[in-house]
């Protein structure tokens, strides 16, 4: 199979311009289409989808989720983004490209549920299925073939179809012959794509293309690489090993594989998650240390709630700060006992933001856990009668909530914040 169409699923073994069986333009061809079996699905623009979907009105407009004119843009749709702003883009720049934008605060538990049903369609056709994030996931489906009676790359349409008609929001695909290569194809045909890299031509596919497509280089490592005259993939592959190595230690094989399209990681649906965390932006700037506080607690609150619901404790805690120029200050600290706990991890936290400096203003606090381990035994040491209390008691109060709503219990803390 070398062709395949993405509305009637047709298949064929010469390249045409249109279906034979259907009409439809949407036809993909590759020599290797019937062969590849690893992919990366990626919804489009998945947030704002979601919004638009929900209020047809917003159809034709521009629509950015993002947190408020002091936040930073989470999502922007198509039709924004023709404009400039872009993910993570402090919100009143991205207002300043787009000003008739309609601005959605975001709504996660929404966003979570139709997650969830995306990622089941993509679990009935193999288990072999790995989250990056809510909007999207890799998919492994070699040796899929005789169960479904059909090749991945139709199975992949399929379902793209599905979800489209079902969920109602559209995704792209890649398919490639490993996971990095999967990531880039899911790119290149942005929205309602389907993209297939194959394993001849990878070289000089990669060579053009800067070097921040590379898993793991963000902008502090582009300009690294830069420094040593390192742009573009390219560069990278012509670059010696040795050299590579001794200049970027074991990056450096990292990237001289990846720059020849080489990726030997597998599809691991039991990934165990990296960080639990939450942060909100200020609708002014604070400096005073009991209102960064009074922000800290119910952040603790949530990081903690989501632990203990995963049963997981993190050995250690994250305290995120956000000046007014943009700039993140992130402090970590190892505990002595991993913990599931908002008294534990707030009490760090604040000790964290207690050694900065006084007097400066932020825009953004965080908090959060990493490190986990299972939270079976997490509590037992000698020393951890605190956290055994302090579990025991938030424990219970998650209960309650949980049976009569998320204010059934209000701790002193988060009413002295108010």
């Amino acid at each position: 199979m070398k062709v395949l169409c993405r509305d009637c699923l047709a298949t064929g073994e010469t390249k045409v311009s249109r279906c034979p069986a259907c009409g439809s333009p949407r036809v993909v061809f590759h020599e290797e289409l019937g062969r590849l079996s690893m992919a990366h699905m990626d919804c489009d623009a998945f947030y704002a989808s979601v919004e638009k979907r929900d209020d047809p009105s917003l159809r034709d407009k521009p629509v950015i989720v993002g947190g408020g004119k002091r936040g930073v843009v989470t999502t922007a749709c198509y039709i924004a983004r023709m404009s400039g702003p872009r993910s993570a883009m402090p919100m009143y720049k991205a207002l300043k490209l787009c000003p008739d934008a309609v601005v959605i605060k975001p709504n996660f538990a929404k966003y979570k549920h139709e997650s969830r049903r995306i990622m089941a369609k993509l679990e009935a056709l193999t288990p072999l299925v790995q989250p990056l994030s809510l909007d999207e996931a890799w998919i492994d489906l070699s040796g899929t073939e005789r169960l479904h009676g059909a090749p991945p790359a139709v199975m992949l349409a399929r379902v793209q179809r599905e979800i489209e008609a079902e969920v109602g929001i559209t995704v792209s695909i890649g398919l490639a012959p490993n996971k990095f290569l999967a990531k880039i194809a899911s790119e290149l045909d942005k929205p309602r794509g389907f993209s297939v890299i194959g394993a001849t031509g990878i070289a000089e596919f990669l060579a053009p293309r800067p070097v921040s497509i590379l898993p793991g280089v963000g902008p502090a490592t582009v300009t690294a690489l830069a420094s040593e005259g390192l742009r573009t993939v390219g560069d990278i592959a012509r670059a010696d090993l040795k050299w590579l190595v001794k200049v970027l230690g074991s990056g450096g094989l990292r990237l001289h594989h990846l720059a020849h399209g080489r990726d030997t990681r597998m599809v691991d649906p039991d990934q165990e998650r990296k960080t639990i965390s939450a942060e909100t932006t200020f609708n002014d700037d604070l400096y005073k240390r009991e209102d960064l506080e009074d922000e800290l607690w119910p952040l603790c609150e949530k990081v903690a709630r989501q632990a203990r619901a995963g049963g997981v404790a993190g050995r250690v805690a994250t305290l995120k700060l956000r000046t007014p120029d943009f700039k993140i200050h992130t402090r970590r600290r190892t505990l002595a006992v991993p913990t599931q706990t908002a008294r534990t991890l707030f009490q760090v936290a604040r000790e964290l933001l207690a050694a900065e400096p006084r007097g400066l203003h932020y825009r953004l606090i965080g908090a959060g856990l990493t490190d986990f381990v299972p939270a079976e035994g997490a509590a037992d040491d000698f020393f951890a009668g605190d956290e055994r209390k302090a579990l025991k008691s938030e424990t219970v109060i998650d209960g309650l909530r949980g049976k009569f709503g998320a204010g059934a219990v209000v701790t002193g803390r988060a009413l002295k914040g108010k």
